[in-house]
């Protein structure tokens, strides 16, 4: 318990640097987002009511401990304010709509990549010199070295466009009604297929090289040599002894990469126009949208930290050598 409550402590501490650090980055940014509004109405609006847009925004002439000291109530209590690029929605509301579709493609990205690159790296390591360790590895990492959005936009080209097999885009098909009827889960999934697969194609080589390199290393335990020496049967050395353990860095990379399901691949999302909260943050930018960036950077902050805590639970049970240090 004593260990729980020490890493709640460094997380809530991470989470207050990450707020001040969210409150103060949007400001330190050149440009002026009332002004680029002011500039689409054409001067419609009187001195009054520019003023009141920028206190609406928080960007007025009062000191900056004051906006902070707001700012931090306004995040306790929900209120991230209104978008500005989709003024007036608040920011809650758009990115309550995006993130859904963020968390179906890259959780389910993610958690493909994990299985199976865990799942050949542990195959890889136990009969090194095989089929599965000389060819693997080495295509894993050649495919693994381009960006998302090139093996994207060659998924795209190749399956959607040229073949015809996947849809070029969206997560659905337009004019389709969102509901839990089969035929929608089925668009949805079918449309899910291929940026998904191209996530799942430069991320598991990464996944399956971490796993061998750590059950190589593990495999050579004495315990190991144990087990054998009892006379256990190989697949539960492999799963039970070495694999458990050999998994502990794994559990840990799995947490870092919550962010990534968050964020989304964002360049992937562009690619085939998929609504998510990586595309939303490049929107944002561009119409220096300060509510909305500050709110998406929250959101990520927020379930890394969180996914992290639960990982250094889970990590106490997998590991006891943490609870006796």
């Amino acid at each position: 318990m004593a260990f729980v409550l020490r890493r709640l402590g460094y997380y809530l501490i991470a989470f207050w640097a990450s707020l001040t650090i969210n409150f103060l980055l949007p400001r330190l940014i050149p440009g002026d987002p009332v002004g680029r509004m002011l500039g689409q109405m054409q001067g419609t609006l009187t001195d009054e009511q520019v003023a009141q847009f920028r206190h609406l925004f928080g960007l007025d002439d009062r000191p900056i401990a004051l906006q902070y000291v707001q700012y931090i109530g306004d995040v306790f209590t929900g209120n991230l304010g209104l978008s500005i690029s989709q003024f007036p929605t608040p920011v809650s509301q758009v990115i309550g709509g995006q993130l859904g579709w963020t968390v179906l493609l890259g959780g389910t990205a993610l958690l493909i990549a994990v299985i199976l690159g865990n799942l050949l790296g542990i195959w890889a390591a136990w009969r090194r010199g095989g089929v599965l360790d000389s060819l693997f590895p080495p295509l894993l990492v050649f495919v693994g070295s381009f960006p998302y959005f090139f093996i994207a936009m060659i998924a795209l080209y190749l399956f959607a466009v040229l073949m015809k097999w996947f849809p070029v885009g969206q997560a659905f098909t337009l004019g389709m009604t969102p509901s839990f009827s089969f035929s929608f889960i089925g668009d949805v999934l079918w449309h899910l297929i291929l940026p998904a697969g191209t996530i799942v194609a430069v991320s598991v080589g990464g996944w399956m090289l971490g796993m061998r390199n750590t059950m190589i290393a593990t495999s050579a335990e004495d315990y190991i040599t144990m087990a054998r020496a009892k006379g256990l049967r190989e697949g539960r050395i492999m799963y039970r002894y070495a694999a458990r353990n050999a998994m502990l860095p794994s559990v840990t990379s799995f947490g870092m990469s919550i962010g990534f399901v968050v964020g989304g691949a964002l360049l992937t999302e562009v690619v085939f126009a998929y609504p998510g909260i990586g595309y939303q943050l490049l929107r944002a930018v561009q119409a220096l949208d300060y509510p909305l960036m500050q709110g998406i950077f929250l959101t990520l902050t927020a379930a890394v930290l969180v996914a992290n805590f639960l990982i250094d639970i889970v990590y106490v049970r997998l590991d006891p050598r943490v609870r006796v240090r």
